[in-house]
């Protein structure tokens, strides 16, 4: 396996949405990070299912959900049957996650957790095993476009040591203040995914900076391989 880049949909042109993730797509994105926010787990409203249902007809690759929102127990079978290829939920947002885990894979959608930075990682030692994806958050969740939590690094490792004591095969998202500049380090410490939207979409050349991004991922990779 080699990192694989998923472009936000959080920093894109909301007037363009199709526009961007075609050429996004093109560049080599491997999935498309959906961001959907309520303005009740999170300080911001983003969109909901019909703008997923519209990047389902059109985008050539899988729709990576990511629900920031309370009770996602209620919306998860919309999201997967508007498209949504995987869907992950935070830990810190429903009482029955367990339950929910498994309900996203009986629709056939790749099931994953996200992790807010403050919340111990020892919180998913029960359902590691399960899952697909988990997205660890390098910043707070909510808006686009703020600075790495460079303890994040640190959880990075932690949480990677988790997942191989526990037999979880879950790929590691890393969301938030990811470039360039800091992606060699963060796969190196152990993550998978690349999330990024100003990096990519903020860039004046957003093929130049996807490849950027996979560049150093790959060095990261490597490094990694190395240990």
């Amino acid at each position: 396996m080699s990192v694989r880049i998923a472009p936000s949909i959080l920093s894109a042109d909301f007037a363009a949405l199709g526009r961007d993730v075609a050429m996004v797509a093109a560049a080599g994105a491997d999935w498309i990070h959906v961001d959907v926010m309520d303005g009740r787990f999170v300080p911001n409203i983003s969109i909901g299912v019909p703008v997923v249902a519209a990047l389902a007809r059109v985008s050539p690759v899988p729709l990576d959900v990511h629900l920031m929102i309370v009770e996602p127990e209620t919306y998860v079978d919309a999201f997967v049957q508007a498209g949504a290829a995987s869907v992950s939920v935070h830990v810190e947002a429903t009482d029955h996650l367990h339950r929910l885990v498994h309900r996203i894979r009986e629709l056939g959608a790749r099931p994953g957790v996200a992790i807010n930075p403050a919340t111990p990682l020892e919180t998913l030692t029960e359902i590691a095993a399960d899952l697909d994806i988990v997205i660890l958050m390098s910043v707070n969740p909510g808006f686009g476009g703020q600075a790495f939590i460079e303890r994040s690094y640190d959880r990075l490792r932690r949480l990677r040591d988790l997942l191989d004591r526990q037999g979880s095969t879950a790929v590691i998202t890393v969301d938030g203040g990811v470039d360039p500049a800091r992606a060699e380090a963060v796969v190196e410490a152990g993550g998978d995914v690349l999330v990024a939207g100003n990096a990519i979409f903020g860039a004046a050349d957003p093929t130049a900076a996807m490849a950027a991004l996979r560049a150093a991922g790959a060095r990261g990779w490597q490094a990694r391989g190395s240990r």
